[in-house]
């Protein structure tokens, strides 16, 4: 038998991005587009044989004050910490979720826009007090690109995704002759946010966070 949980607590303990995040979109400020959700991520981009990329697969850290906050009312058999299974309703609400913001991965090849399936293969995790999301994009339609470009980012800027120093991205079954690039956003810079206003009061607010993208490029001849 699985984890007794309460129904009012699981809603007010899953992670409710789509209400968070809606709160952030209709924000009426540039003031107010900052980050509240922090995460670590790295990403695995998977490929076939014949060098058709398949998916990507992400792993994403959480915030120890969000954490927390995802883990109030769920029971647990062994204090201090939590099973896969126990946190299978909290992965399955939060996958839910990131399907109305494209779950923060947007892909092009060779210039043309890919779209991805529903994610895969998704689990939580606990360790050290942090909750990571660990999940795997299937490509909508499997492709080869000369060119990939990937970027991972909330365009409201309310979830700030920095990658972790060791090993961020990785090609896992790429051709040899494949080049990666990754390059970091400018991590809120003086500079970024003055450009950032620019672009709010211009009427861009929803795109805001593109200022803090991940940019992942893979150049096969």
């Amino acid at each position: 038998m699985g984890p007794r949980v309460r129904g009012d607590d699981v809603r007010w303990a899953l992670f409710g991005l789509l209400a968070l995040l809606a709160a952030a979109l209709a924000a009426p400020s540039p003031a107010a587009a900052h980050p509240h959700v922090w995460i670590t991520a790295k990403s695995q981009l998977l490929y076939a044989p014949d060098g058709t990329l398949t998916g990507v697969r992400h792993a994403w850290t959480f915030d120890d004050m969000f954490s927390t906050y995802a883990l109030q009312g769920l029971e647990q058999k062994t204090k201090g910490t939590y099973s896969r299974e126990e946190l299978a309703p909290l992965a399955q609400t939060n996958v839910e979720s990131l399907k109305e913001f494209g779950f923060f991965t947007f892909a092009k090849a060779d210039g043309s826009k890919q779209r991805f399936l529903e994610p895969v293969d998704y689990f939580l995790e606990f360790k050290d007090s942090l909750l990571t999301l660990h999940f795997t994009l299937p490509a909508k339609t499997p492709f080869k690109a000369k060119q990939l470009v990937l970027e991972v980012f909330d365009k409201a800027f309310f979830i700030d995704f920095k990658y972790a120093e060791k090993d961020p991205v990785t090609l896992v079954g790429a051709p040899a002759a494949c080049q990666l690039q990754f390059q970091r956003p400018n991590d809120g810079t003086a500079s970024a946010q003055k450009l950032g206003e620019q672009n709010f009061l211009g009427g861009e607010g929803g795109n805001f966070g593109m200022m803090f993208a991940n940019k992942i490029t893979v150049d096969c001849p």
